[in-house]
């Protein structure tokens, strides 16, 4: 006889398996529940066992609205709440803005600034009173009146409503319109983030000033005048990236320019973020020669600080040799202030391969001084130097000649004799040339 089976669920005999059975509608019921499994616990477990981290960004989300309860249960029980400490002005790679600064000429290690935020250089800047003094004697005595950016604008508004029927046009052709009330208030508002801008992001309606055909009628709006220095230092990054060459030129006249000359008559240095600004305004060269350096030695009243600080930045930055030629052929060609000297020199330094064309005209430019009586300043004496060491071998004989002459004339204790001895101990640039050489064609 075959062996009865047992079931699963049942007990030991016949009745009591029969008993024991459970019921196919049972059984059918049971099979649709979803069973718990160890897969499951173990999954929870491992759950439990990670660590879990928050990120970056949910994390200040609860320090700020930890801050906020704080302050709430502080006012709520009378207790004084915490200083705010003042914030430190931090111009890093996390502070800049958005737009990539790779096209931008290097920085370097302009200095530190200090508590005040000016600029601490290698050495303090030594201003020799009698070098001021010989400097003074070349100024102009009767300054022009420096214009700012809203002197311009504003004498445009009265030119617009006084000529009504004519269509007041700029430099460039384009009709000044009258601006909506809704804009005069977006940049009244970017006025009030720009005078205490520290550091971050500046808003995007400033960012669109330069694509403007308007842009000298909008930025007076903002008050450039009333900037911090760090907010003129990424106005400068962004205005002379974007602006063409004839009207960054304008900007660095008529808004950097003055207020750099304000800054170092009043805090006797310059402002880190304004040194700064200066090196970024290299951006497009021909427009910081054309706007700051020719307009501050045109103005007659540049001082010996003022040219040592601005001076620096030549030394500092890489100028392509034509703007560099362009300038110092300008300022040979200009009424001469000691500041011309300190620029003069600073440029021979670079060693350039000058054009014939601006080395007859420096030669010219010292020969001017034959008639001075004036007692010439000791950076004139130096710039000639410079000029004797750095070209003595592309001079010619004549050029020598006259300058030896000269050197009878305008003499120095120290400085005459060894510009003597520079000019009489080199080849001439007639000597180096040479008569032609013919060369025979097969």
């Amino acid at each position: 006889m075959p062996k009865v089976k047992r079931s699963r669920g049942g007990g030991g005999g016949g009745g009591e398996r029969s008993g024991g059975a459970v019921a196919l509608a049972d059984q059918i019921l049971q099979a649709d529940t979803v069973r718990p499994r160890d897969r499951v616990k173990s999954r929870d477990t491992r759950a439990e066992n990670q660590d879990e981290y928050v990120d970056e960004r949910l994390s200040r989300k609860i320090l700020q609205q930890a801050r906020i309860q704080q302050e709430e249960l502080q006012t709520e029980y009378g207790l004084a709440p915490e200083k705010k400490k003042a914030p430190v002005t931090v111009l890093g790679p996390d502070s800049q803005d958005a737009d990539s600064d790779e096209e931008w000429p290097a920085l370097g290690a302009a200095g530190a600034g200090d508590g005040d935020g000016h600029a601490e250089y290698d050495a303090e800047i030594v201003v020799d009173p009698e070098d001021e003094k010989a400097m003074e004697m070349f100024m102009n005595k009767n300054p022009p009146v420096r214009r700012t950016l809203a002197d311009i604008i504003m004498e445009k508004i009265t030119e617009k409503q006084t000529e009504v029927g004519t269509v007041m046009s700029e430099v460039s052709g384009c009709p000044m319109p009258q601006l909506d009330p809704r804009v005069v208030e977006v940049y009244k508002g970017v006025n009030k983030v720009l005078s205490k801008y520290r550091s971050g992001k500046l808003p995007k309606a400033f960012k669109i000033i330069p694509a403007l055909s308007n842009w000298e009628q909008v930025l007076y709006l903002t008050e450039p005048e009333t900037w911090t220095a760090a907010a003129m230092y990424q106005a400068t990054r962004i205005f002379s990236s974007n602006l063409k060459e004839r009207m960054a030129q304008r900007f660095y006249n008529l808004v950097l320019l003055p207020r750099i000359r304000d800054d170092i008559a009043e805090y006797k240095r310059l402002n880190f973020h304004l040194y700064s600004s200066l090196k970024k305004a290299l951006f497009k060269p021909g427009a910081w020669f054309k706007g700051i350096l020719i307009p501050l030695c045109e103005s007659g009243t540049c001082t010996l600080r003022e040219a040592i600080i601005i001076g620096s930045i030549l030394t500092k930055c890489s100028i392509p040799v034509l703007h560099s030629s362009a300038a110092m052929l300008k300022l040979a060609e200009m009424e001469y202030n000691g500041a011309n000297s300190i620029f003069l020199r600073l440029l021979l330094d670079k060693k350039y391969a000058l054009p014939f064309r601006v080395l007859d005209a420096l030669v010219a430019h010292f020969l001017s001084f034959r008639s001075e009586k004036r007692v010439l300043p000791v950076l004139w004496h130096q710039s000639l130097l410079t000029l004797a060491q750095r070209y003595k071998a592309d001079l010619a004989s004549e050029q020598k000649t006259a300058l030896l002459e000269l050197l009878k004339i305008q003499t120095h204790p120290q400085i005459s004799a060894e510009i003597r001895r520079e000019l009489q101990n080199s080849e001439s640039r007639d000597v180096e040339i040479g008569l032609p050489v013919t060369v025979e064609m097969d």
